[in-house]
């Protein structure tokens, strides 16, 4: 079988038709703010700046074929910083999609292979009668072994529900008792709420594999999930990506959706802010200190800084306001954790870590014992690089946080607490 080829894109008039009118690569000011702010600079030999300016000298074959753009989490934070707006990652996508399927990192086309595999949308391809079995399954543990929950729901299929929501495929698949925290702060608050037995996964590995007819078809099943039970709102859970890819892809292929997309961050901040959760900081009576990790793909790239700020309200309500460290820098201007852009799944693993040195030192800065991140592959990535580079922290879901405070976090439900968090309930 003849070996795939990456064909050369012409990078700089691909560049020019990206670009938002009236503006110029021109004006790019050689400044280097983009490069000294991205985490990916010195990876393969790369940086954003260096992207840029190779493009403008037409040196296609080289920007064609670098795996710099697999390192690349196209977290924005160049466009961020950078005093005349221009979006490398526009092209960094360009590159991805152009590489051959075989060329491309395994474990990134893998995960959309196995999300196009069933109705589920699941990249650990959870079929959906498995993921039905696993939610009843659970449900009835709690039953029987949290009699304060007795009553516990968690509705499937449910018509005309006001929140459709959705669920990362790490909990059903591998830590099913960590789906419980969520389901009872929806009974405190009294939501009206159902998952779907088809297109009810988070997570979207499409559309990092470059791949848009994957990412149209695994989009458009999730909105004609949404649609088909006349849901208000697709609730988007502790993942950052999640919203992203919906979000995007829906303005991308024009789907046409009957209902809002919303982050559980807003709900979270809404609901401690109207008494549905009377969370309160006394039980941290060790003075355990905590921080923020904000998602780009919620942050920076979606709702900016209210939600940032949204994260900020609910933390110090959890710990308290002398218990919470911010990093520096933060909110919009925070660096990416190279967890995101398939990174974790690339196979890239020195790289990756190299990458995630930044924010370890940003961690280590805080002196916190804990961070707090809704997403996923932030939470896997800070672990790793935790471990790796000898940090001493852990990190934990704001749902395990708010059950914590509100002294309903289940024996089974404590995974992501260390022996400090672990002593105050016991």
């Amino acid at each position: 079988m003849a070996e795939s080829i990456i064909s050369t894109i012409n990078f700089k008039e691909e560049a020019l038709r990206l670009l938002p009118e009236g503006a110029s690569f021109e004006a790019c000011l050689t400044c280097g703010l983009c490069s000294s702010g991205c985490p990916a600079s010195g990876i393969e030999n790369m940086d954003p700046r260096k992207f840029i300016r190779m493009a403008m000298l037409g040196m296609d074959a080289e920007l064609s074929s670098t795996p710099w753009v697999w390192c690349c989490t196209q977290c924005k934070r160049c466009l961020h910083v950078c005093p005349m707006n221009i979006d490398i990652s526009q092209l960094v996508f360009l590159a991805r999609s152009n590489w051959p399927e075989d060329k491309k990192p395994a474990g990134i086309v893998r995960s959309c292979q196995l999300i196009r595999s069933t109705d589920s949308t699941s990249a650990m391809g959870l079929p959906p009668a498995d993921f039905v079995f696993v939610v009843e399954d659970v449900l009835q543990e709690v039953h029987a072994n949290q009699p304060a929950f007795k009553d516990l729901q968690a509705p499937m299929d449910k018509q005309g529900a006001h929140f459709f929501v959705n669920q990362n495929s790490r909990e059903p698949m591998s830590e099913p008792d960590e789906m419980v925290p969520l389901w009872k702060i929806f009974h405190l608050v009294g939501a009206d709420w159902t998952y779907s037995s088809t297109g009810w996964a988070a997570e979207n590995f499409c559309m990092f594999s470059g791949n848009d007819e994957a990412w149209y078809e695994v989009i458009k099943k999730r909105v004609d999930a949404v649609n088909s039970l006349g849901c208000q709102v697709w609730l988007n859970t502790e993942c950052g990506h999640s919203y992203y890819t919906m979000w995007q892809g829906m303005k991308r292929f024009g789907l046409e959706e009957n209902f809002r997309l919303e982050s559980l961050i807003t709900y979270y901040a809404q609901w401690i802010r109207e008494g549905k959760l009377p969370v309160n900081a006394r039980w941290n009576t060790k003075g355990i200190k905590f921080t923020v990790q904000d998602p780009c793909m919620i942050v920076r790239k979606a709702y900016g800084e209210s939600i940032a700020e949204d994260m900020r309200f609910v933390v110090r309500a959890l710990v308290g306001e002398e218990n919470f460290i911010d990093m520096q820098p933060n909110r919009s201007a925070n660096y990416c954790c190279g967890g995101g852009g398939g990174f974790l799944q690339a196979g890239m693993t020195e790289h990756r870590r190299t990458y995630g040195k930044r924010k370890f030192d940003q961690i280590a800065a805080t002196g916190a014992a804990y961070v707090l991140t809704p997403c996923h592959n932030c939470h896997s990535q800070m672990e790793d690089i935790g471990h790796f580079y000898g940090g001493n922290y852990g990190v934990v879901h704001f749902w395990t946080l708010i059950c914590l405070s509100l002294g309903i976090l289940g024996e089974n439900e404590r995974t992501y607490l260390g022996p400090d968090l672990l002593a105050l309930i016991d």
